[in-house]
């Protein structure tokens, strides 16, 4: 059974949650299990459930105020959740992650130290170990918990790092007796270790850091804690300076873990034998570890926040750049209604449309499907319109030539992944007759007085593959009260919450029917209300965007 917790932050203070089976009550209440203070979670804003057997994770929203989101996506009733989800209490940040505190059967760990018989002034303690409650006699030491609760204090304070991890430092060497004192980090990318922060209480600088990648792997990869009494008498570092100095004489050194993780490393070291380190030392050293890497979470989960709510504003300014770049009032044409309609699964998205009137008085109309999702297609949509719009204002425009020049274009300035499916058409006034082109896409319906369907099926392939002429247009007749139906398959792929059934091609082309004698707008909402209502909860996973045009009796 793995074990979950819940790590987050209000921006003021970071809380940390393990998820044993039973029942936790999230909310201002001060008695709950996860209390947070924050002005947008309700007294009493939500339940976790962990099951005894399965061990599985459940969320219930109790009708908070300003809700609890999964993902982004608001809750309503009891959700099951698991490793890796967003939570948002109010505006309130969370995430659920592995926690390493328990085994698979809920009890302590096996707690053995591991020490090689050929080390016998070295000792490696597994983080569990080390974090193991103080012996009562190192409890009883007033100095000990008066700078846990000054270290603990800190966890709340609206410090730069560099300024908290000094007085990190600070708050060890009144417990730790050492010549030097550092916080240490280890570069991802070339795996060289580097300083945070130090201190020397001694006034004397013994030294570079030159930690061995033996003592590094054991703390970042092995999760241990390491004392080392006399490295000279050590046969594992004796002979491949492995810690720093000649004249060291004891060390320590022990992981900044939390959320499964280590973040760094918090190092201590003595030239003085006076100050040779015992077991106890090691734990201590382990528990202000552990208070400093809860801080350095907590920094990292507001650095999240504050790049979140940037890339957000860059997103909302996005989304409204491509709204303002899409057509919200049809041009009106004489003999015909029409209607359009755009809902994006993101705040940016690779669906599109256009309404123009050409010089010579015709109607163009056109709708695309951009591959691809987010931002990368959004830019290919917006060349793809910026392209199409250039040849409005040709006095001869042609479908065929078009067409074939915009997917030129994306062919040879786009990635080999990058096309689009199209549909575009041209009304003729005074005509009963549309012509048109379809690269690719959704055949869309024309929906005749009397109920009978004609797809209008492809006329050439999608745009952007081939750098090579391959479209016909064709003509549709278009008489009154006929409709014509383009859609992009977020309609049809829409997924029920069950995720078994998607919303297909049959249950659109009989709402269609039905309500032929609607106008578009009319036709577009009770859609959109039957598709809300076939999802569900579900997450929408596509965009829908819908050119709906009748030809109406004048």
């Amino acid at each position: 059974m793995s074990i979950c917790k819940l790590v987050g932050t209000d921006g003021k203070q970071f809380y940390s949650l393990v998820l044993t089976p039973g029942k936790y009550m999230v909310g201002r209440n001060a008695e709950y299990e996860l209390s947070i203070r924050h002005k947008t979670v309700s007294r009493n804003h939500a339940e976790i459930e962990v099951e005894e057997d399965s061990g599985k994770c459940y969320l219930t929203d109790l009708g908070s105020r300003n809700g609890t989101f999964i993902n982004g996506q608001q809750l309503t009733g009891r959700r099951a959740i698991k490793i890796g989800d967003e939570i948002m209490f109010g505006q309130t940040e969370f995430k659920l992650t592995d926690s390493d505190v328990r085994d698979s059967a809920g009890h302590e760990p096996n707690l053995t130290r591991m020490i090689d018989p050929d080390l016998q002034n070295s000792v490696f303690m597994s983080i569990d170990e080390a974090l193991m409650p103080l012996r009562a006699r190192a409890r009883e030491k007033g100095e000990i918990l008066s700078t846990m609760f000054d270290m603990a204090k800190m966890l709340v304070l609206p410090e730069p790092k560099e300024v908290m991890l000094e007085k990190s430092l600070e708050l060890v060497s009144r417990i730790i007796p050492a010549e030097r004192l550092a916080v240490l980090f280890v570069s991802d990318e070339t795996g060289e270790v580097f300083t945070g922060a130090t201190l020397l209480p001694g006034g004397k600088d013994p030294g570079d850091f030159k930690l061995s990648r033996t003592i590094v792997n054991q703390i970042i990869h092995g999760k241990n804690s390491i004392l080392i009494r006399d490295p000279h008498e050590d046969p594992r570092f004796a002979d491949q300076q492995s810690i720093i100095m000649s004249e060291l004489k004891s060390a320590l050194a022990v992981p900044l873990f939390d959320v499964g993780r280590v973040l760094g490393i918090l190092y201590a070291d003595s030239t003085s034998p006076l100050h040779q380190y015992t077991d106890e030392h090691l734990r201590i050293l382990a528990s202000f570890g552990n208070i400093i890497a809860s801080r350095l979470l907590n920094y990292e989960l507001l650095t999240e926040r504050q790049q979140k709510q940037i890339l957000d504003a860059e997103l909302s300014r996005a989304s409204a750049i491509q709204k303002n770049l899409l057509v919200s009032d049809p041009p009106e044409t004489e003999g015909y209604q029409i209607c359009t309609f755009q809902e994006q699964s993101r705040s940016v998205g690779g669906d599109l449309y256009d309404i123009g009137r050409l010089p010579d008085g015709r109607t163009l109309f056109l709708l695309a499907d951009v591959s691809g999702k987010g931002m990368g297609a959004a830019l290919l949509m917006s060349n793809i319109l910026a392209s199409f719009r250039i040849l409005y204002d040709s006095s001869d425009f042609d479908l065929t030539h078009a067409v074939e020049r915009v997917s030129s274009q994306l062919f040879r300035h786009s990635d080999p992944g990058d096309f689009a499916t199209l549909f575009i058409g041209l009304l003729e006034p005074g005509k009963n007759k549309i012509r048109y082109i379809n690269a690719g896409h959704n055949p869309p319906l024309l929906v005749r007085e009397n109920g009978e369907i004609e797809h209008l099926m492809d006329t050439g392939m999608v745009i952007g593959v081939l750098d090579i002429p391959s479209w016909k247009e064709k003509t549709a007749t278009f008489n009154e009260s006929d409709i014509l139906f383009v859609f992009t398959d977020g309609i049809t792929e829409a997924q029920h919450e069950d995720e078994e059934e998607q919303f297909g091609d049959e249950r659109l082309e009989k709402l269609i029917v039905e309500n032929r004698d609607k106008l578009p707008d009319d036709i577009v909402r009770c859609l959109m209300d039957d598709i809300n209502d076939f999802m569900g909860d579900a997450p929408r996973s596509d965009d829908i965007t819908i050119l709906a045009i009748k030809k109406v009796r004048q």
